[in-house]
């Protein structure tokens, strides 16, 4: 009974040490449980990479899913995610009221107009009506002298349109859908998905840039995985966009 006592007298040291804290990372300033948030946020990541780097061998590429509350003080990962949101909403908003093959007064409401007291939308300056199935009508009475401005827009809105000028009253002719019509407003479309992925590609430029920032401060791991999150989510995005590329040219060529 005596020497079974004395083996089992190591035990409690034993089990302190299994269950023992993690040590503070090298170089801080402050151990572990007194809340040193920056080694807590580095260590979390590190073994979040870890774990994407186990789980990704085999495959072409891990996805990564960091938490934002985890990099708060590196970079805002949801307004990153909200300013290329911001981005295909806008490509969508152009597909809708631009790139139609039949054109309605609706499609004319919000070209923008640049007079000597500033840009304005079409329907603030005149009132646009139907006059038949091929031509619209946009009465400038009110602002005569915005008369001249508003053909132009008109002409170089991309709608392939070409508005006459009698007096205060713009003609505007509606094409007939030919289907050169048809591939010329899916041309549009191709070229407002490019311009709308070089407004992606920037968002995501500032992302990383600013992440960067902070190369001094965290370890490599974390300014790769940060990169890795951002570049997964412009991928996304502009995976989006080719979708709705799809759609509409799909909607435009019949």
């Amino acid at each position: 009974m005596a020497v079974a006592l004395r083996c089992l007298r190591p035990l409690p040291c034993l089990l302190l040490r299994s269950f023992a804290m993690p040590r503070a990372p090298r170089g801080c300033p402050a151990p572990l449980l007194e809340g040193c948030r920056q080694c807590v946020q580095q260590m979390l990541l590190s073994r979040q990479l870890a774990t994407k780097k186990a789980k990704g061998k085999g495959q072409s590429q891990a996805k990564v899913n960091i938490s934002a509350a985890l990099v708060e003080d590196i970079i805002n990962l949801e307004e990153t995610s909200e300013d290329m949101q911001a981005v295909i909403e806008a490509l969508k908003e152009d597909f809708s009221r631009n790139l139609n093959v039949r054109t309605s007064p609706g499609a004319l409401d919000h070209i923008t107009v640049m007079t000597k007291d500033g840009k304005f939308p079409l329907n603030q300056l005149g009132q646009i009506s139907q006059k038949s199935p091929q031509l619209m009508i946009v009465n400038m009475t009110n602002f005569p002298e915005s008369t001249a401005a508003a053909a132009k827009a008109i002409r170089e809105s991309g709608m392939n349109l070409n508005p006459e000028v009698d007096g205060t009253v713009i003609r505007v002719p509606v094409p007939k859908v030919t289907r050169e019509h048809r591939e010329s407003l899916a041309k549009l479309a191709k070229q407002s998905t490019n311009k709308s992925k070089e407004a992606l590609r920037k968002v995501r430029s500032k992302s990383i840039t600013q992440v960067k920032k902070f190369k001094s401060k965290v370890s490599e791991d974390t300014i790769r995985l940060l990169e890795k999150q951002i570049q997964q989510m412009a991928d996304e995005a502009a995976t989006e966009m080719d979708k709705l590329l799809a759609a509409k040219t799909k909607e435009l060529l019949g």
